[in-house]
């Protein structure tokens, strides 16, 4: 067989100047093979030298030490000449050859690692400070905008791209020499961003001018509806387990109303301890409950409303094992996403061919970040989370006394009621939903809706309702459905008329002070 041969490359100099080394050394090996010369500084050059490969270190090119504790490195004329010398320039190219200065023809850089810093539970500000980046900012702009001089890389994903190319001709073509400057410029966005939000947000969490930055996840079929485009977008500075960390390990491609559904799904499962099964269609939950085992969860949550199941999301919050993956098998359901899967679960929902499997690893809630809902021309921000209920909060406002098992319930509730949409009105029994009213323009509307659902099981159940009661028609339909009680936040003008309603009818109620609406 008959070797193929490499291609002679056309360019002969390299700078390599790389916090995160993982690749760089077999990446600088191919490059000294071909014949390219490599400038490094410190910590890269060493490593290489180490490695056996060829190079020479920024200072004895320059002339001058790293100064300022290594401050500076590479902020020199015969580094930045080098690099941005337009080559067809004929007055560029002399005034290089009169300072004798190289033209240096390949860029690797990647940065201080400063927002990695700052995420670690306990950073100084001086700490933050140093790991700001100048050099090699400075010297992926002028490669950048020199691109088709120079070939840029700030990804290490993009060295094997890089070398195939010079192999095969080489050189590296214009349309890869754009795309490595389109991903510098928009990295140096990020990374200068990231710093502005640290020194802002020391002071406030709303900063006066806000940049966002995410890493398209995928491309979608669609979006919400089959004539929109649509994309997947992960927020790199939030780590919690979520859709956007999770692991697809088997089905079709997610869709727009897929990952949306399933987020709101596993952010119910994630407020419970118990195993926690959540049903979800069309951005609701259809049914949730907990069980004494995550099996028992599931069917309990299905048995809530299985008519409006057909289609659902299901999230849980522990491993699926064999026995939930046969209760589910008889079902039509779009996704499943939980902390893992046993393989003798995977084995059973992998014959479904269109089921979506996804795995987050084990799950924890947080209230990092922002939420953000983008409007026409704007952007509405607020912080995640709300207050949190217990017993200790609740305020009996009814001459009828809760019962322990009926703090239970309304507390449960509670938490699912925060992830329905407004308004809405959320009827439980033993630990499982048994009827929801949600998105309803009428609280009362909510209540009927919820009561329908519910039909012979609101007997005995509770009620939850994200905000107050304007009127005691709520209460009253409530009651006629067979809720004994309920938990609301109270403060309405009318809190009067609505507690004597409740008293009226037998029932008790309880106040959190705490709204939550969910548009």
């Amino acid at each position: 067989m008959t070797k193929r041969s490499v291609a002679k490359p056309k360019l002969r100099t390299a700078i390599i100047s790389v916090s995160d080394k993982r690749g760089i050394a077999r990446f600088a090996r191919e490059l000294s093979r071909m014949g390219i010369e490599i400038l490094s500084t410190g910590g890269t050059a060493a490593l290489l030298e180490k490695e056996g490969i060829p190079v020479t270190s920024i200072s004895d090119y320059t002339g001058f030490p790293e100064m300022m504790d290594g401050r500076v490195k590479t902020l020199h004329p015969k580094i930045h000449a080098g690099i941005l010398a337009v080559r067809k320039d004929r007055k560029h190219m002399e005034q290089l050859k009169k300072f004798r200065i190289k033209p240096i023809d390949i860029v690797i850089v990647n940065l201080y690692p400063f927002q990695k810093v700052v995420n670690k539970k306990k950073v100084s500000f001086r700490e933050a400070i140093e790991n700001i980046d100048i050099g090699g900012p400075t010297m992926l702009r002028a490669a950048a905008k020199n691109f088709e001089n120079v070939v840029v890389v700030v990804d290490k994903q993009d060295y094997d791209v890089v070398l195939s190319e010079l192999k095969e001709t080489g050189d590296v073509s214009p349309e890869t020499r754009r795309m490595l400057a389109d991903k510098v410029f928009a990295h140096l966005s990020k990374y200068d961003a990231s710093i502005a939000h640290f020194l802002e947000g020391r002071k406030e969490i709303f900063p006066q001018r806000m940049t966002l930055h995410f890493e398209k996840v995928q491309d979608l079929r669609y979006g919400e509806n089959p004539h929109q485009l649509g994309a997947f977008y992960r927020d790199e500075e939030i780590f919690e387990p979520s859709i956007a960390t999770a692991k697809q390990l088997h089905g079709k491609q997610l869709s727009f109303n897929n990952i949306y559904d399933a987020n709101n799904a596993l952010e119910i499962v994630k407020e419970f301890r118990e195993p926690t099964a959540a049903i979800i269609k069309h951005a609701n939950p259809c049914g949730v409950a907990i069980g004494k085992n995550i099996a028992d969860a599931y069917r309990r949550a299905h048995e809530a409303d299985p008519i409006s199941a057909f289609g659902s999301i299901v999230a849980l919050n522990r491993r699926c094992d064999e026995k939930t993956a046969l209760l589910m098998k008889p079902f039509f359901i779009e996704v499943v996403i939980c902390p893992s899967f046993t393989e003798g679960a995977k084995k059973i929902l992998m014959k479904k061919k269109n089921i979506r499997l996804l795995e987050v690893g084990p799950l924890k809630k947080t209230d990092k970040g922002l939420n953000l809902k983008k409007v026409v021309g704007g952007l509405l921000v607020q912080t995640r989370g709300c207050p949190r209920v217990s017993e200790r909060n609740l305020k009996c406002v009814t001459r009828k006394k809760p019962t322990q098992k009926q703090i239970e319930d309304m507390l449960f509730a509670w938490k699912v009621n925060k992830h329905v949409k407004s308004n809405s009105i959320v009827f439980a029994k033993n630990l499982a939903t048994v009827g929801i009213g949600a998105g309803q323009m009428s609280r009362v509307d909510a209540v009927r809706i919820a009561a329908e659902k519910a039909g012979k099981k609101a007997a005995g159940s509770v009620m939850a309702s994200d905000a107050f009661f304007p009127f005691p028609d709520g209460i009253e339909v409530a009651a006629e459905a067979g809720v004994k009680a309920v938990i609301q936040p109270g403060g309405s003008i009318r809190d009067a008329e609505v507690i004597e309603a409740a008293d009226r009818l037998g029932m008790t109620m309880v106040f959190t002070g705490v709204r939550f609406f969910n548009h």
